[in-house]
């Protein structure tokens, strides 16, 4: 082969590389099913993904991790009793879906600004509140009363939206990042005067069914409000979904379904954040957490208690979602709490460990009961947490060259 040849091939290469990244960018998933490839296909060494599943499944917490490249699953793996139909919990993760909500309503007019007054959907923020914003709330920086249970203990109560209504004020909007969950409980009711639906039917009717997720549950509390804070059950592969979205710039096939300028405010850095679990240096912007953010890569991610996770590196296409052990609720998907509203006061560690020795004594069986999201000691991450930097690193270096 002479070099003119090599010219040619080489001058082809170069024009072929970009199209085909145009390509792999326009796939997306069935509504029933993923492309499968292999790492090598996508660019990834193999031995990359060996050390991210290596060390996410050194936590025998772990129930599944899939990572994605290209809009394509490059690597997945489950705990035995697991498989890809399996639920997780998301926990706090929902509060990046319901803040999505409040991006679509943005685009379509339904409310002005981020930097509206609550008060102007909420009147009953017309008060020592009426400073705050809707970006306050969804930055934590609202300067809501904030107890050091972060308002976990509204998880117990029959009617979480009465509980937020009620939470007064203890600083300045604006002032300091506080990661309180009454911030994000309030969005339902806020979407609602926008929009006049709630949480729940707006997620599945603008979200869920265009990205073809149709096997989930969206918990409500007792009064039949939405926990827009936290409680969304579907499989890694679902929240996977989700997490494309993003990495995509709110497209999904065709579909414009949150606007790219949206998506481009969500994923900068507001603030530094205090250590929570780690001390490794994390950031906080519009309910979603910011894991990397320098030269090499910037990795988003949805967070939920016990450690779920869906990391994205927009700039790479890649989305990798951890979700710990889960026992899954076949009983509906509003909570039933019995005996257990005794404990609604009795502290979040105190009721969770209280829990947890009713239903293994047999005294309360959960399900029946007791019907809410639940995180068994099994599905508590520990070593997740203690290796959180390498996992990051990890997951950054299946971009490196």
């Amino acid at each position: 082969m002479n070099l003119y040849t090599n010219k040619k091939i080489f001058l082809l290469l170069t024009l072929l590389l970009p199209f085909a990244a145009i390509v792999n960018a326009s796939y997306f998933p069935d509504k029933d099913d993923w492309d499968i490839s292999s790492p090598e296909n996508e660019g990834v060494s193999p031995d990359k993904i060996d050390r991210l599943m290596d060390l996410s499944f050194s936590d025998d917490a772990t129930q599944a991790v899939v990572v994605i490249k290209n809009g394509k699953i490059i690597s997945e793996k489950y705990a035995d009793g697991y498989d890809l139909n399996s639920h997780g919990t998301s926990w706090s993760m929902a509060k990046s879906y319901y803040a999505a909500l409040i991006g679509i309503s943005l685009d379509r007019g339904e409310i002005n600004s981020l930097d509206d007054k609550v008060s102007k959907y909420l009147e009953y923020f017309s008060d020592e509140r009426s400073d705050i914003t809707l970006r306050d709330l969804l930055d934590m920086s609202s300067g809501l009363d904030f107890p050091s249970h972060e308002h976990e203990k509204m998880f117990f109560q029959s009617d979480h939206l009465g509980y937020a209504k009620k939470v007064g004020v203890e600083k300045n909007a604006g002032e300091k990042f506080e990661y309180n969950n009454v911030n994000s409980m309030l969005l339902g009711d806020i979407l609602f005067q926008a929009t006049g639906k709630k949480a729940d039917e707006l997620f599945k009717e603008r979200i869920l069914d265009p990205l073809g997720i149709n096997d989930y549950k969206l918990w409500k509390d007792e009064k039949g409000n939405v926990m827009t804070y936290c409680c969304v059950d579907m499989s890694a592969r679902d929240y996977s979904k989700l997490g494309l979205l993003f990495s995509r710039d709110g497209i999904w096939n065709d579909e414009q379904i949150i606007s790219k300028e949206f998506v481009d405010e969500t994923f900068q850095v507001v603030w530094e954040t205090p250590s929570r679990f780690t001390d490794y240096k994390r950031y906080y912007s519009l309910h979603w957490w910011v894991s990397k953010y320098d030269e090499e890569s910037k990795i988003f991610n949805t967070s939920g208690k016990f450690g779920q996770y869906t990391f994205v590196d927009r700039e790479n296409d890649v989305v990798v979602t951890r979700i710990s052990k889960y026992s899954e609720q076949n009983n509906g998907s509003t909570q039933k709490w019995g005996i257990m509203k005794y404990l609604r006061w009795a502290g979040i560690e105190n009721a969770i460990a209280i829990g947890r020795m009713l239903i293994a004594s047999g005294t309360i069986e959960s399900g029946s009961d007791i019907i809410t999201p639940f995180t068994e000691e099994e599905g508590e991450s520990y070593e997740f947490y203690v290796k959180y930097p390498e996992i990051i690193d990890s997951i950054a270096d299946l971009s490196r060259n």
